[in-house]
C-alpha cells in the first residue's frame, strides 16, 4: 500500500502544472507533453499493478479494516483509467509547438482538434465515469491519511470534469464555428457596462468577424448610431411579449438585451444586421472591456489611432469611465469607443495565429466564458443545441431547482453603471408544506459623482416629473426566483413595496422600477416560497463593472 501510494504521488506530480503555465507565453513543445503523459501512465500502472494482487481482494472486504484498502485500490484504477483514458486523448488533441511560434495558430490547432474529437468525447465519459468511482470510495475510514488523500483526488477530479466538459464541446463546435467546413461571418457586439442590460451593457460598438478555416478578419466596424433605426419583426414567443412588450426590444436597438438570455438578443441583432444590410450572419458573439483587458494580457498593449495605448490595466477605466470626461461631445465619444475596438482586434488577430501565444490567450477566453463576459451563439441548429448547455451561452436555464438571479436595467439613459454596487445575499429556511422559504436581500449603492463628468453622463434623460439631481440613477430591478417560486411579501428600505411579477422561461420574475440617488444605498428584501430542493440556488450573474458580492446560505435538508 505504500509503494501504491507513491506512485500515486508520483503520478500528481507528472500531470500537476507548471506554475506561470496558465498565463505563459509559450507551451510545452510536443516531446515535453509526450515525456510527462509516459511518465504518468507509468506510475499509474504501476499503482494499479501494485493494488490487484490476490492479498488486496479479501483485505479490501474485511468489514471496518478493509476501508483504506478500498480506498487506495480503487483511487489506484481510477489514476490508471485518467492516465489512459483522459490525459492521454486530451494531449494528442494538442496542436504542436514551435519555440519560435511559427506555424498556422489557430488554423493548426482547429484541424489537430478535428482529427482528435472523437477522442476528447470519449475521454470526456471516461472523466465522467472515473469521477463518479472516485466519489463512490469510502470517505471516512480509520486511517486518516487515506481519507485526506481520497479528498484530494476527488478534488481534483471535480475541477478536471467541467473542463473535460468543456473540451468535448469544444471537440465538436469549434471546428466548424471558426470555418473548417466553410467561411463564416459573425456579429460582434462590444457592449458598454457603463449602462446596464440584462445580457451585461447596452450594445455600443460592433464588428463583423469572418472565420476561413481557423484564419480570423474583422470585416468592418460601427456603433449603435448606425443600428439605432433599424427594426425587426421577430417573435420571440409570448412570455417574452408579455415581459418586455412595453420597451420593444426587437424595435429599440438600445433596449435589445433587456432580459439576460442571451440568445434571445443574439437573435434580434442577427435580425436586425439582416434588416440593415441584407446579410445573414452564422452567430453572434457579445464581449465587453473587461474581456479587452484579458486578451490585451495575453497579446500585449495596443496603439489607437490618435497615439492612446490600451493595456490591460486601462482599458475598462478608459473605455467606461476616463472616455467619458474626455468627451463632452456624444458623437466623438462614441468613436472613441469604436477606434478602441478596432486598435484591441488588431494584436488579437496577430496572437491566433502564433503558436507561443495561442495557448495562453485560450486560456484568457475560457476566462472571460467563465465571468460570463463572453457569449456565444449559433444561428445553426444543431450548434447552438451544444452551446446552450454551457455557461458562455448566456442562456437563462429552463430547469427547476433553486435559482437566484439579480438583473438590472439602467432606466435613466445614463452611464452611471460604472459606480454601481450590487450585492445579493439568498437565505433558505427549512422547509413549509412542501416549500421552502427563501428571503432575497439586494442592496444597490450608486457611487456617482455630481461633478466632473459631462451632461449626458450624469443627466437623466428618462425626464421624469420630479426633481432630480446630477448623478442621481434611475434602475429596472429584477429578481429571477426558481421555476414555480412565488412572492409572499417584499420590503425597500423597510418598508412594504409592490413589485410587478411576470414570467421569462419558466423562472418567477419580480421588478422594481427603482430610484438610486447619487451616494446613497437602497435595499430590497423578497420573502418567497420556492419549491423544495437540497441544494444551493444555481446563481445568475449579470456581467458588470464591478462584480456582484453574492452570498448563498442553504439551510438543512428538506424533508417531504
Amino acid at each position: 500500500m505504500i509503494a501504491a501510494g507513491r506512485d500515486l504521488d508520483a503520478l500528481r506530480q507528472s500531470v500537476a502544472p507548471v506554475p506561470g503555465a496558465a498565463s505563459g507565453a509559450v507551451s510545452a513543445s510536443a516531446q515535453e507533453r509526450e515525456r510527462k503523459m509516459r511518465s504518468a501512465a507509468a506510475h499509474a500502472a504501476r499503482a494499479h499493478r501494485l493494488t490487484t494482487g490476490p492479498a488486496w481482494y479479501p483485505a479490501a472486504a474485511l468489514p471496518f479494516l478493509g476501508g483504506p484498502v478500498r480506498t487506495v485500490r480503487g483511487a489506484a484504477y481510477a489514476a490508471d483509467r485518467l492516465a489512459y483514458d483522459v490525459l492521454s486523448p486530451l494531449v494528442r488533441a494538442l496542436p504542436p509547438a514551435t519555440p519560435d511560434g511559427r506555424g498556422d495558430g489557430m488554423s493548426e490547432a482547429l484541424m489537430t482538434l478535428q482529427k482528435h474529437a472523437p477522442e476528447v468525447v470519449r475521454a470526456a465519459r471516461a472523466a465522467a465515469e472515473v469521477q463518479a468511482d472516485v466519489h463512490g470510495l469510502p470517505r471516512s475510514t480509520w486511517l486518516p491519511a487515506v481519507d485526506r488523500a481520497r479528498a484530494g483526488l476527488a478534488r481534483q477530479i471535480d475541477h478536471l470534469g467541467p473542463v473535460m466538459t468543456d473540451a468535448s464541446l469544444a471537440a465538436r463546435v469549434l471546428p466548424p464555428l471558426l470555418g473548417t467546413q466553410g467561411e463564416r461571418r459573425y456579429f460582434l457586439a462590444f457592449q458598454n457596462i457603463a449602462e446596464a442590460r440584462g445580457t451585461g451593457g447596452v450594445p455600443g460598438a460592433f464588428a463583423v468577424l469572418s472565420a476561413d478555416r481557423g484564419h480570423l478578419s474583422f470585416e468592418r466596424f460601427g456603433n449603435n448610431t448606425e443600428m439605432a433605426t433599424t427594426k425587426t419583426n421577430l417573435d420571440l414567443g409570448a412570455d417574452f411579449t408579455a415581459r418586455y412588450q412595453g420597451s420593444d426590444p426587437t424595435r429599440v436597438w438600445a433596449n435589445s438585451n433587456m432580459s439576460p438570455h442571451f440568445p434571445y438578443a443574439a437573435r434580434i441583432w442577427a435580425a436586425a444586421w439582416r434588416e440593415h444590410t441584407g446579410e445573414r450572419v452564422d452567430g453572434v458573439f457579445a464581449v465587453d472591456p473587461a474581456t479587452l483587458s484579458r486578451l490585451l494580457r495575453v497579446t500585449g498593449p495596443a496603439r489607437m489611432a490618435g497615439g492612446t495605448e490600451l493595456t490591460a490595466d486601462n482599458v475598462v477605466d478608459l473605455t467606461e469611465r476616463a472616455s467619458y470626461a474626455m468627451y463632452d461631445d456624444v458623437a466623438r465619444r462614441k468613436a472613441f469607443f469604436v477606434e478602441a475596438a478596432r486598435a484591441a482586434a488588431a494584436p488579437l488577430i496577430s496572437a491566433t495565429g502564433d503558436m507561443r501565444r495561442l495557448p495562453a490567450l485560450l486560456v484568457a477566453l475560457n476566462d472571460a466564458q467563465r465571468d460570463g463576459r463572453l457569449k456565444v451563439w449559433s444561428a445553426h441548429a444543431a450548434e447552438q443545441r451544444l452551446l446552450e448547455s454551457r455557461p458562455y451561452s448566456g442562456a437563462l436555464p429552463e430547469t427547476p431547482g433553486p435559482f437566484a438571479g439579480l438583473v438590472v436595467n439602467n432606466a435613466a439613459g445614463s452611464k452611471l453603471d460604472y459606480y454601481l454596487d450590487r450585492s445579493l445575499v439568498w437565505e433558505a429556511d427549512g422547509c413549509s408544506r412542501g416549500d421552502r422559504p427563501v428571503t432575497a436581500t439586494v442592496t444597490l449603492t450608486n457611487r456617482a459623482p455630481v461633478s466632473g463628468l459631462p451632461g449626458y453622463v450624469t443627466l437623466r434623460e428618462d425626464s421624469p416629473p420630479y426633481r432630480t439631481r446630477p448623478g442621481d440613477n434611475r434602475l429596472l430591478v429584477s429578481y429571477y426566483a426558481g421555476v414555480g417560486a412565488s412572492l409572499t411579501g417584499a420590503t425597500l428600505d423597510g418598508r412594504p413595496a409592490q413589485l410587478a411579477p411576470g414570467v421569462e422561461r419558466g423562472h418567477s420574475v419580480y421588478t422594481l422600477d427603482l430610484e438610486l440617488p447619487a451616494h446613497s444605498s437602497r435595499t430590497l428584501v423578497l420573502h418567497l416560497l420556492e419549491p423544495h430542493a437540497d441544494r444551493a440556488p444555481v446563481l445568475l450573474r449579470q456581467s458588470l463593472v464591478t462584480p456582484l458580492r453574492a452570498t448563498l446560505k442553504p439551510d438543512g435538508a428538506c424533508h417531504v
